[in-house]
């Protein structure tokens, strides 16, 4: 497998460095923790969204560090954990007087790595909590997480808290909102094929020419079954049984949806998907009042999609149309 990598071990540092030299405007690296942050920030008069996790699953998170996104990311390696005082340090730097929210998606590693850093921060004097995302309805466990996973739905909940933090929002209002985000957001994907960390150097797991992974994690954990290759329109009918079945979505329901790119399908393939979702929500009552298709949260280089639902309130649609300024256009 040829990927563009000169030290595998550096990887993570050279694409942040890259980041940041593409971005000297509007964004600062710190190597010492991973870190990129806003350059204006931290921003006293508001509080500050911090997200972390593995690498790998670029636009997420450092992509998407802006104003009206995110104003700090500290991964780790790829699909590892951040180290405990990258997350430390990280919070420290981004205190302000009105709070840190760290976002955490919900895996072991992730978590238990997230909450040592609260408990530390906190005994310094930093007002600061935790929100744990756990979107995906594939699995209710796995050797990864404790309890659902967190995947491409984390956007919605960073865009949300984020939205909210920038118009002056206190530390509890930006976690109610987290929350109400998070509890109303549903996702399920899809693998194709394989993905290839550049330190390993071959594919992370074997899917045969035939198969695809039904309910796959973003780090290739496995889903709710291995199929046969089907036709596009079976594929997202598999998926959104379980999605709209879980919250449950039902007729009358006005939802964000989201066709997500895991990092090697095309734009095209993206639209074919959409578009069969739509019509598929439509065929039950339920509308579509935003759309999103892109890669979004990504799974290096593996070709596959997830489909995310919102369900959609004033509010919820309110904060997800405040303006964002980050590198990429996603939002």
């Amino acid at each position: 497998m040829k990927k563009f990598v000169n030290d595998p071990q550096q990887f993570v540092p050279e694409m942040l460095e890259g980041l940041a030299l593409a971005n000297p405007d509007t964004l600062k690296y710190v190597p010492e923790y991973n870190l990129i942050m806003r350059a204006d920030g931290p921003d006293e008069s508001k509080v500050s969204i911090v997200q972390g996790s593995g690498s790998g699953h670029e636009p997420a998170h450092v992509m998407i560090v802006g104003k009206g996104m995110l104003d700090a990311a500290c991964p780790g390696d790829v699909f590892a954990a951040p180290p405990f005082d990258y997350v430390y340090e990280t919070t420290k730097l981004m205190a302000s007087p009105k709070g840190v929210l760290l976002l955490v998606n919900n895996y072991t590693g992730d978590k238990m790595v997230f909450e040592m850093a609260q408990e530390m921060s906190s005994a310094d004097g930093i007002e600061v909590k935790t929100l744990f995302i756990n979107d995906d309805v594939s699995v209710e466990d796995s050797t990864y997480t404790i309890g659902r996973r967190g995947v491409a739905g984390n956007f919605f909940v960073i865009k949300a808290v984020a939205a909210a933090a920038e118009r002056g929002a206190d530390l509890g209002e930006v976690i109610r909102i987290g929350e109400k985000v998070n509890s109303v957001t549903r996702t399920m994907g899809v693998a194709l094929t394989a993905c290839t960390p550049p330190a390993k150097g071959s594919p992370l797991f074997e899917l045969g020419d035939d198969e695809i992974e039904m309910g796959v994690g973003i780090h290739g954990e496995p889903g709710r079954r291995r199929a046969k290759m089907m036709p596009a329109n079976e594929i997202v009918e598999e998926m959104l049984g379980p999605i709209v079945k879980d919250l449950p979505f039902k007729d009358g329901d006005r939802v964000a949806l989201m066709v997500n790119g895991l990092g090697g399908t095309p734009i095209s393939e993206l639209y074919l998907l959409y578009g069969q979702a739509h019509k598929r929500l439509a065929e039950q009552g339920i509308s579509v009042g935003r759309s999103y298709v892109g890669e979004y949260c990504t799974s290096l280089d593996m070709a596959g999609a997830s489909i995310t639902l919102v369900k959609l309130d004033d509010e919820i649609e309110g904060l997800l149309m405040d303006p964002a300024e980050i590198p990429i256009r996603v939002f």
